[in-house]
């Protein structure tokens, strides 16, 4: 059954056929998952020996020609020794071949040490975000006492992301490590440090492209006196003599630390036409524990992350030319777990800042372990329950606070009801206005029409709507009306919509969404899906004969230039 959803006046949806029914903004997706059919997303699965061809139903635009590349994990377990975490899972790329009326489907595990080691051996050898790798049991006490000593090994298991750097292309986690992959064979080139050219300790997988082509990111670093702060760093474009960018990185801003030696965890960052917007949130990396925690007794990632109940939540800005971190600006706000950016810009003399929140300092990722996402539904719904809330967030920081008056609203924008109020200490205190709120219903793994609408104002974010953390719709948000259109199929399990622009398109919305849908059960039961973005009707489904895993997050690459 197939259902499309629109928050439209009923009459109007009459004329459109039965097969649409309204869907209000204080409605979400009510669909049940009794069948636990989710759990194959979660299972491990075979790289391909050569690509397989797909079924078409539908017709898929003529100038939709390129590849879409997926990361996410593919192998859960290693002999006997299963991964604990949602993030754990050995990389798997995967790629769809567009050839007008051809499609084939592809995909290969990404030979990194962490999983060239695990095969060798045939057990967790890295340490991964959920999984701790112990000594060699086959090792005397005296060689596995002191495998524990020799300091921190860090995973470049590069399961969460994949885009280009100049003309090159890396598969990505959040560590100092990248892999450099062939989008066209999916062949594993090499690993690189970024350390050899950056002072980072690691970065996130959601880098900013700006429209010179050059690439802005953000990680965690030691600052002034071994205190912890904050790096935005840049990759330049192409370069003309065909050398690597990435070795004339460097970074362009620090930031500090609300805590010396316990930085917030990050997964992404804002970027406006003028300014880079960091959002400090009070999830923690205790480095001490970190430290020691890891080097003697052996722990995981998850174990060194706690929370501070009391900062809430800062947000920090800085300006990108020239680059300086502006120290007068102390934003603050109430306690939330942030992700992932839909978008920021600059407006009349204020930043609106659009995320994807959840309500609270508990760590979200306390509730992705397998264990929990693999239960009976009932069971994952109880879990899901005691989780921080999902909501879609609108923040607006006013650049301008010389002159204002304390304890009133600063923010002067009509359209939007985030309030901005002075305080005696010099904080700005910040309120957001709610863009989408259900019931443990999530609009996550954000995109908008980024060529078009990256640090400019905007309407429209796509999203994967996740009902209790199980991946079961695709929702289109209008940022500006909170209107919203919802693609649903029963027994389907979607991932992040990448958006593509139809090409010379005049309108933001003028383009396709693709999707990697699983349909456990059918005959075949993995296929791609093409959406028309406007009105999130489906033009097209690419279908293959095999289980295709949770993917996180990925790119569309065009085909060359004729």
């Amino acid at each position: 059954m197939f259902v499309w959803f629109k928050s439209e006046p009923e009459s109007l949806l009459k004329a459109v056929g039965e097969s649409r029914r309204r869907f209000s903004n204080n409605m979400v997706s009510r669909v049940e998952h009794p069948a636990a059919g989710y759990r194959k997303i979660f299972e491990t699965v075979e790289e391909l020996n050569e690509p397989i061809s797909a079924e078409i139903t539908g017709v898929f635009p003529l100038w939709l020609r390129g590849s879409l590349l997926r990361m996410g994990p593919g192998l859960f377990e290693i002999g006997d020794e299963p991964f604990h975490h949602l993030f754990d899972g050995q990389a798997l790329i995967h790629k769809f071949d567009l050839k007008g009326d051809q499609v084939t489907y592809f995909r290969k595990f990404i030979r990194t040490d962490a999983y060239v080691r695990a095969m060798t051996e045939n057990r967790v050898v890295i340490t991964e975000f959920g999984t701790t790798a112990y000594p060699d049991p086959c090792k005397n006490i005296f060689s596995r006492f002191f495998t524990y000593f020799r300091g921190i090994e860090v995973t470049d298991n590069c399961l969460v992301n994949v885009y280009p750097v100049g003309e090159d292309f890396y598969a990505v986690t959040e560590t100092n490590f990248i892999t450099k992959v062939d989008p066209d064979s999916l062949e594993t080139l090499k690993k690189v440090d970024l350390c050899k050219y950056l002072s980072i300790n690691g970065v996130t997988a959601h880098p900013h492209v700006d429209a010179d082509g050059s690439l802005y990111n953000i990680g965690n670093c030691f600052g002034k006196n071994m205190s912890l702060a904050y790096n935005i760093v840049k990759i330049p474009p192409a370069q003309k003599d065909k050398s690597d960018p990435i070795e004339k990185s460097q970074v362009v801003v620090q930031l500090p630390s609300s805590e010396r030696l316990k930085p917030s965890y990050i997964h992404s960052f804002g970027m406006t036409e003028n300014y880079f917007v960091f959002v400090e949130q009070p999830v923690k990396i205790n480095l001490l524990k970190f430290l020691s925690s890891w080097s003697i007794r052996g722990a995981t990632y998850m174990d060194c992350f706690e929370s501070n109940e009391n900062m809430g939540t800062w947000f920090h800005l800085a300006t990108k030319d020239p680059a300086d971190y502006m120290t007068n600006h102390k934003f603050r706000t109430s306690a939330f777990n942030l992700f992932h950016h839909i978008n920021a810009y600059e407006d009349q003399g204020f930043i609106v800042v659009d995320l994807c929140t959840w309500k609270g300092h508990d760590f979200v990722y306390n509730y992705l372990y397998l264990a929990n996402l693999r239960q009976e539904w009932e069971q994952v719904k109880k879990a899901a329950m005691r989780a921080p809330q999902p909501e879609v967030r609108r923040y607006v920081l006013p650049l301008d606070i010389h002159r204002e008056e304390q304890g009133r609203n600063l923010v002067s924008l009509s359209y939007t009801t985030a309030t901005a109020v002075l305080h005696s200490d010099g904080s700005i205190w910040l309120e957001p206005e709610v863009l989408f709120s259900g019931p443990r219903q999530a609009f996550e793994f954000p995109q908008i029409n980024y060529s078009k609408c990256c640090g400019k104002k905007y309407s429209f974010a796509y999203g994967l709507g996740l009902n209790h953390f199980i991946p079961d719709r695709i929702v289109k948000l209008n940022v500006q009306t909170k209107e919203t259109w919802v693609w649903q199929e029963e027994d389907c399990y979607p991932s992040e919509p990448l958006f593509v622009p139809t090409p010379g398109a005049t309108k933001e919305d003028e383009g396709v969404l693709l999707s990697v849908v699983v349909k456990p059960g059918a005959e075949r039961p993995g296929f791609l899906l093409v959406l028309d973005a406007m009105m999130l009707t489906e033009l097209a489904r690419a279908e293959v004969n095999t289980v295709i895993p949770v993917t996180l997050h990925g790119m569309y690459k065009p085909p060359p230039s004729p």
